[in-house]
């Protein structure tokens, strides 16, 4: 069993001017999702999981991760990252799931670019052109706030009831004027209390 990739579309966001101010650098948002038939579809309640992982998840990494790092021209680039998947309305919210949370799926993109955060994510069922929100955090320090960014996009005929969309995001950069400190300083002020 391969994956059926019916299409791969990449997204790609410039924001230069936020909060009515010029961003001192753009911040760059990417996004590549491949469209692909469940595999579990039309087979009613599957128990195991694991075979349709084993064989659909690694190719959907390797492919995804591959066309992130050609549109940022290079790990390098990449400060912030996550993933998401949608399931359509035939699926259960198990099977996008199923395909994310694996490190068969995650690791393709965590190792090329040596990252030290895990991926955040998102996994929901919804229809055609249902908005697909990639939460993003610095790929090295979960705890830096201007690297807190939620990347979303549609893809106007997908998923189909019997398809899974399955997501990358990436940034170059964290978010423009970002004001608000990091997780560390909270801490030290609350007295090492770790809270929201």
């Amino acid at each position: 069993m391969k994956a059926q990739i019916r299409k791969i579309v990449s997204y790609v966001e410039d924001t230069l001017i936020e909060g009515g101010r010029i961003a001192p650098t753009p911040l760059r948002l990417i996004g590549v999702a491949a469209v692909v038939r469940n595999p579990w579809a039309g087979c009613g309640f599957v128990e195991d999981l694991k075979p349709a992982i084993h064989a659909v998840a690694p190719e959907l990494g390797r492919v995804l991760t591959e066309r992130v790092l050609d549109l940022a021209q290079g790990a390098e680039h990449i400060e912030a990252y996550g993933k998401a998947a949608v399931v359509g309305t035939e699926g259960e919210v198990e099977h996008a799931s199923a395909l994310i949370h694996t490190l068969r799926f995650g690791n393709h993109y965590r190792k090329a670019l040596n990252a030290k955060s895990y991926l955040s994510f998102t996994n929901v069922r919804g229809g055609p052109d249902c908005a697909i929100s990639i939460p993003m955090m610095d790929k090295d320090d979960e705890g830096r706030r201007s690297h807190y960014l939620t990347l979303q996009f549609s893809i106007n005929d997908a998923p189909a009831p019997d398809e899974i969309v399955v997501a990358l995001g990436a940034s170059i950069g964290g978010r423009p004027h970002h004001r608000i400190g990091d997780r560390y300083q909270d801490l030290k002020e609350l007295g090492g209390n770790d809270v929201a």
